[in-house]
């Protein structure tokens, strides 16, 4: 996983890489777009005759209303589809935005007519009712304008239904007509209703307009039907909000012809004059939505790698993302505008609704004066689409590697897990619980080539030297046995003479003592020939099914009448329990455990001997009252040459009890030590596997005539 983890350099160096590439790609749009308007700017370089058809000066607080040419004519019917989509874009919004009354204003004209498209929000539409004489009463259209001879003129646009509108001349208080009839050939309008309030489409001729070219409009929304009373007027004023009219700036034609031929997909070009007036413009930068219509998922990329930028940037550059808001890029702008228009080329980058471009200025001269700035945008988005495809890419890329490593890791990894497994499982299986070794020879990764190969090849060298070491013990007993006995009987025949040819020696002390360990290191003898045969003569035994119950029983009466010094209690099921075992190894099991319990009983207490039945098999448990089990011992007292005893007087080799769990090992049953509830003494439990088939000729067990009369 670290080594996984140091993959993440790449996607660090390729974004220090693509910041690097943003800015040398974003310095080289400037350069080729300051070229730009610094070229069309020499076309006008002079010119002044191209900025003296407006006047020279007007309150920059005033909000100029732009009228932009048409090229097709127009059908009053209340819908802007024949405006055409590029002049529908350029529609000026007044009032708060989506706020009841509100409209967008488009101005156009054609043939010495000056078309008008509103399109109104309006909530509830109340229409004009024929009954009243006033024309405020109902949602109306108001025209203000200097007339030619210099009076404001007054115009209200009423809306009687979706159709036809009249214009008729207004009084001072805009509430009566002022001719009492609608003047003729004079303002023509049309009314539709559209999903949001009206859509208002009117035209008026421009010979109606004086040469100061002021002009405002204003929308009058009425929402009660019963009182009728004008809820809000919202209109063209200019920004300080003074009591005058807009300046309807003309787009120049000459202006127009010089740079339309110049306009190209994914640029706008105006040119603005001295008093920040749009004097020409055209071509269009588009959006970032336009430039990727046709690639729905760079869009998807855009906004996730903007969301995650400002994070990314500070992580890998420790520096905070300062992303530009609109409201900054705009003062940025008019700054910007500010300089060019006093003489200084500049470029910068902008922030709008739904598009990033770069702005190249450059200032339009004649002698010593500035006429004004060719202003030149374009937008980002093929850097943009560049920038977010290569972080795409870094960032696929990176988790395809970290997937790739990590996978390859975790393969790895898994695949040595399972081999260090099952080495692990194959070495513990080679050794039973008791320390025996089951297996003297590894079978897997010993062949390997690696360090587990090697591990496993040291593994079965220890192996084999183990087993070679046990084989060495297990045949000890044996040799010893052979070895010793030869001896042994010369010693003990020795004896034997000695003590029958010579009468003052057979009642020696010292000959009674020397035939105790002549007989003492016959037992040792006997004893571990005994236990290394044990496991030998175990597997060639054969097992019948037999009834424990009977067995036991017989087995509890034969001991008692052998050991008359001693009370046994026998306590069955009632009823026969059937095993697979043999007879002879159950006997010399419970001849072990039995030993075990007359040595540590308590005078004067009973040995009981207990049969239980359990679902999947049998249990004998044999339990004396006397001392509990050294703390510790545990099942440490089923292992070979291991003694609890202390120094008795009896000869233990701490054989008796590992007998007793390879008989019960060896009939796939168990055994176990524990002490009584109370402490008060020991019980040995062993657990045999049922056999729930009954034999068809249940066997015989003979009673000795000793138990017939007991």
């Amino acid at each position: 996983m670290l080594l996984g983890f140091s993959l993440l350099v790449i996607p660090w160096l390729s974004y220090l890489q693509l910041i690097e590439m943003e800015r040398l790609l974003i310095q080289s749009r400037e350069n080729v777009q300051l070229l730009l308007a610094r070229g069309i700017s020499t076309l006008f370089n002079g010119r002044d005759d191209l900025f003296n058809d407006l006047p020279l000066s007007y309150p920059l607080e005033y909000e100029p209303l732009y009228v932009h040419p048409l090229t097709t004519s127009i059908r009053l019917d209340g819908h802007p589809e024949d405006w055409g989509s590029g002049l529908t874009e350029k529609a000026q919004h007044f009032g708060p935005a989506r706020a009841d009354g509100s409209f967008d204003l488009l101005m156009a004209e054609r043939n010495d007519q000056l078309y008008i498209y509103l399109n109104v929000i309006d909530d509830r539409r109340v229409y004009r009712s024929p009954g009243y004489l006033r024309l405020d009463t109902a949602d109306h259209v108001r025209i203000n304008f200097f007339e030619t001879d210099g009076t404001d003129g007054r115009i209200t646009l009423t809306l009687h239904e979706p159709g036809v509108a009249s214009a008729y001349r207004m009084s001072n208080d805009w509430r009566f007509a002022a001719t009492g009839a609608p003047p003729a050939n004079e303002v023509q309008g049309s009314i539709a209703e559209t999903e949001n309030g009206y859509g208002v489409e009117f035209r008026l001729p421009l010979s109606m307009m004086g040469s100061r070219r002021g002009f405002a409009v204003s929308f009058a929304d009425v929402d009660n039907q019963e009182s009728r009373e004008i809820r809000n007027v919202v209109q063209t004023l200019p920004k300080g909000d003074k009591e005058s009219f807009n300046l309807v700036v003309f787009r120049s034609p000459q202006v127009l012809n010089i740079i339309q031929g110049l306009g190209y997909s994914g640029a706008r070009i105006q040119v603005i004059d001295s008093q920040r007036r749009t004097r020409a413009e055209t071509g269009s930068y588009g959006t970032i939505d336009s430039a990727n219509r046709a690639n729905p998922a760079v869009l998807d990329t855009r906004v996730w790698f903007t969301t995650i930028r400002p994070l990314l940037h500070k992580l890998i550059t420790r520096e905070e993302w300062r992303d530009q808001p609109q409201t900054e890029s705009d003062s940025i702008f008019d700054r910007a505008l500010t300089t060019a228009l006093d003489g200084q080329p500049g470029v910068l980058r902008r922030v709008t609704d739904d598009a990033q471009i770069i702005v190249a200025l450059h200032p339009i001269v004649s002698k010593d004066k500035t006429l004004g700035a060719v202003v030149v945008q374009q937008n980002m988005a093929e850097i943009l689409t560049f920038q977010e495809a290569a972080i795409e890419q870094i960032v696929l890329f990176s988790i395809l590697s970290l997937l790739a490593v990590f996978v390859v890791l975790l393969a790895f990894s898994v695949r040595l897990a399972w081999r260090i497994r099952g080495l692990r499982r194959e070495a513990n299986a080679a050794i039973d619980p008791y320390g025996r070794l089951r297996a003297s020879a590894l079978q897997s990764e010993v062949r390997a080539g690696d360090e587990i190969g090697d591990l496993a090849r040291s593994i079965d060298n220890m192996l084999m030297r183990l087993n070679q070491h046990n084989t060495f013990i297990e045949n000890m007993p044996r040799t010893l046995r052979h070895e010793i006995n030869n001896p042994l009987n010369t010693l003990s025949t020795s004896l034997q003479n000695l003590e029958n040819e010579s009468e003052s020696v057979r009642n020696s002390k010292y000959l009674e003592s020397a035939k105790r360990g002549v007989l003492r290191i016959g037992a040792i003898v006997q004893n571990l020939a005994d236990a290394a045969n044990l496991e030998e003569s175990l597997e060639t035994e054969e097992l019948e099914i037999l009834d424990i119950e009977k067995l036991i029983e017989n087995y509890v009466a034969n001991f008692q009448l052998t050991h008359e010094n001693h009370r046994f209690v026998f306590r069955g099921t009632g009823e026969p329990v059937f095993a697979r075992v043999s007879d002879y190894r159950i006997e010399q099991l419970l001849d072990k455990i039995i030993d075990n319990a007359i040595d540590f009983h308590r005078p004067e207490s009973p040995i009981k001997v207990q049969l239980d039945t359990f679902r999947e098999h049998l249990q004998i448990s044999v339990a004396n009252r006397g001392p509990a089990l050294p703390r510790g011992a545990g099942e440490s007292l089923f292992e070979s040459m291991v003694s609890h005893r202390g120094r008795q007087s009896r000869l233990h080799f701490g054989l008796g009890l590992y007998v007793v769990r390879l008989i019960a090992e060896h009939h796939g049953g168990s055994v176990h030590a524990l002490d009584l509830p109370d402490s008060s003494g020991v019980a040995f439990i062993v657990r045999l596997p049922l056999d729930r088939v009954r034999p068809p000729t249940p066997p015989k067990f003979e009673k000795t005539e000793a138990a017939e009369t007991a």
